[in-house]
């Protein structure tokens, strides 16, 4: 029979990392960098759901859809449509191969 009485059960503490502050440099190059990081993000979105819809549009054209694939899909283009805005208002729809 199992229990769950933990009475004289050994606990270990796992101390937390220490970190370092960064250097000036790394600092600034830090601070220069965070902008970007949501375009970069969108376009990594936006790339890997381009695949999937591809993908799926191939399963479409087959006949074989399924009503899980269809919704997936339409999950696909809706998150290419969100990251399209994102570069858009980013004015980098060139990073999607867009104008």
């Amino acid at each position: 029979m199992a229990t769950t009485d933990l009475t004289g059960a050994q606990t270990r503490t796992i101390p937390a990392p220490s970190t370092a502050p960064l250097s000036p440099k790394a600092a600034e190059a830090l601070a220069q960098a965070l902008p970007h990081f949501p375009l970069v993000q969108a376009v990594a979105e936006y790339e890997t759901a381009a695949v999937h819809a591809a993908q799926l549009a191939g399963l479409a054209e087959s006949g074989r859809m399924s009503d899980l694939d269809a919704r997936s899909l339409a999950d696909a283009e809706d998150v290419m449509a969100a990251a399209r805005t994102v570069l858009a208002k980013a004015g980098r729809l060139d990073l999607i191969g867009g104008a």
